[in-house]
């Protein structure tokens, strides 16, 4: 077997190993937001969600994001150049300088909060803004906590340790469940008899910095067996830390269109009609969008960036341009159906997943609707999760940058007009997010396809004429899912609501998987053969 298929055939068995385990923690996370919405009502989940705003957009652009993406990309290089003892002194320098430097980050956020809260939600009232800034002064710690993690995490990917590291993130939403019920019933007691109140939620942003420790601490032991000590080790003059130190900055501002998109996004949606219940409704539209973007976008991106930057000390070599189409065609062959399943089920999907105790009907609708501009825009943002570390792995950081602060003026330019001109609703607000994406996307890909010389565009684009026919079987099956089985929506009660939509979504998986091997997809072949020797078949 040639080295370019068996890497080939690594990425994808790796991908598969981190999808299972991110399987887990989606799911945890969306029962955390089913308790929140189920317990509290859209209102109160809302300011919850604009509390954490900024310690999450926080941990998504500074720690798993541009932190870990620089170091990776200067680990995996310092690890096959100089070996092992050598990268374990890099990580021991950037654990420390990141343990000092985010704390002093932590305590600013605590301090800063009254400020920042108001800024991010001006359209809240006052009494949702005070329970807002008392929420986030509880959580803001959890960045300290989350940079070390994403430092571990990023040392076990790099000696091929994924599985660990990925289902960690599940024992941080297990213990924001397990926590936050556990000190909600403490704290409030009108939890303990079914009436709750504002005061529960401080319990569920205690239970957040519980699930913090346990994903970091779960790690540890794997850590450990691979060969890493840890002592303090504050020696930032390292020409290894600046390498990371500068590939971080432009990274984070590279990653900071998504992020800065859903930031503007809270502060546009406070001024739409639904106010507080608008930030929920949108993010748990979102929250729908990341659990198909975490199974695949991120972990084809998590197996992918070491790959790359162990080829990329060769050059920009046939393997490398290689490796980068692999996972791109393989986040297509993943996402487009999700994409296209969330958006023709939406409705019933969140039916059945949100719709419980004082999360309603009304609820379902307003957040159906974003949810199908957030599909359009999950294609794109899971292959922006591949291509974009790609830039630093061949010294292109300052690419992404530019693109992303483009994204940014276009969605806040967009936000504006759709608001505060045409007075639309919270769903603008979701599309142009996706439409942002899309132009991020086909952006860089342009770019890294003229660097490479060629990114197998046209092995891509006959995937995708495979994958629209297989798509295309597969929406048939939803469309006669929906009138029929499911026709009579309104009057189905819980089980046969989830036993209609487990046959519809399991069907139409089916039909799409049959269809695209029929068709020879080589990545549907890698995958299916994947499933079966998880299940032993042989």
């Amino acid at each position: 077997m040639s080295e370019e298929k068996k890497d080939s055939n690594s990425q994808a068995r790796s991908t598969g190993i981190v999808s299972i385990a991110i399987l887990c923690s989606r799911v945890l996370g969306l029962v955390r937001d089913q308790m929140l919405n189920g317990f509290f009502g859209s209102a109160f989940t809302g300011i919850f969600t604009a509390a954490f705003r900024t310690p999450n957009m926080l941990r998504d652009l500074f720690a798993e994001g541009a932190l870990s993406t620089a170091f990776v990309t200067t680990f995996s290089k310092k690890m096959k150049t100089e070996g092992d003892e050598a990268a374990w002194v890099l990580g021991r320098k950037m654990i420390s300088l990141s343990m000092w430097f985010m704390s002093i980050v932590a305590i600013a956020g605590v301090l800063l909060s009254p400020i920042i809260f108001r800024i991010l939600t001006p359209g809240l009232s006052e009494e949702a803004k005070v329970l807002g800034i008392w929420l986030a002064q509880i959580m803001y710690p959890f960045i300290a906590l989350v940079s070390v993690t994403a430092l571990v995490m990023g040392m076990l990917n790099s000696k091929k340790v994924f599985f660990i590291p990925a289902v960690a993130s599940a024992f941080f939403n297990l213990g924001c469940i397990v926590g936050g019920v556990a000190l909600a019933w403490l704290i409030d007691p009108g939890f303990r008899h079914g009436h709750v109140s504002e005061k529960g939620l401080t319990g569920f942003a205690i239970g957040t910095l519980i699930g913090g420790v346990l994903q970091l601490a779960v790690q540890l032991p794997s850590l450990y067996r691979v060969g890493f000590r840890f002592r303090f080790d504050f020696g930032c003059k390292d020409p290894a830390v600046k390498e990371v130190l500068h590939l971080m900055w432009p990274s984070m501002l590279a990653a900071s269109g998504t992020q800065v998109a859903v930031l503007l996004n809270s502060i546009f949606a406070s001024y739409t009609p639904g106010k507080e219940s608008a930030l929920a409704w949108l993010a748990n539209a979102q929250r729908l969008q990341q659990l198909p973007l975490g199974l695949f976008g991120v972990a084809v991106a998590t197996v992918t960036l070491p790959m790359l930057s162990r080829l990329a000390t060769e050059g920009m070599s046939p393997a490398f341009r290689a490796a980068l189409a692999k996972g791109l065609r393989l986040v297509l062959f993943l996402t487009l159906p999700c994409a296209v399943g969330l958006t023709l089920l939406s409705q019933e999907i969140i039916s059945v997943i949100f719709e419980h105790g004082k999360f309603n009907a009304q609820d379902v609708q307003n957040t159906a609707a974003p949810l199908q501009a957030y599909a359009f825009g999950l294609i794109f943002y899971a292959a922006i999760k591949v291509l974009q570390p790609a830039f630093y792995t061949i010294n292109r950081r300052f690419i992404p940058m530019l693109v992303s602060i483009g994204v940014i003026v276009f969605t806040a330019t967009v936000n504006s007009i759709t608001v505060f001109v045409f007075h639309w609703d919270h769903t603008a607000l979701a599309w142009a997010t996706a439409v942002g994406l899309s132009l991020n996307f086909l952006t860089l890909y342009l770019c890294m396809r003229k660097f490479a010389s060629g990114l197998e565009t046209g092995s891509l684009v006959q995937s995708l004429i495979k994958l629209i026919i297989g798509v295309a079987v597969m929406s048939a099956v939803c469309f006669a899912a929906k009138y029929t089985i499911m026709a009579d929506w309104s009057h189905l009660n819980f089980l046969l609501r989830c036993a209609g939509l487990g046959v519809s979504i399991s069907v139409a998986a089916f039909a799409y998987f049959a269809v695209t091997k029929k068709l020879q997809v080589e990545e549907a072949g890698e995958f299916l053969s994947l499933l079966g020797r998880r299940f032993g078949k042989k």
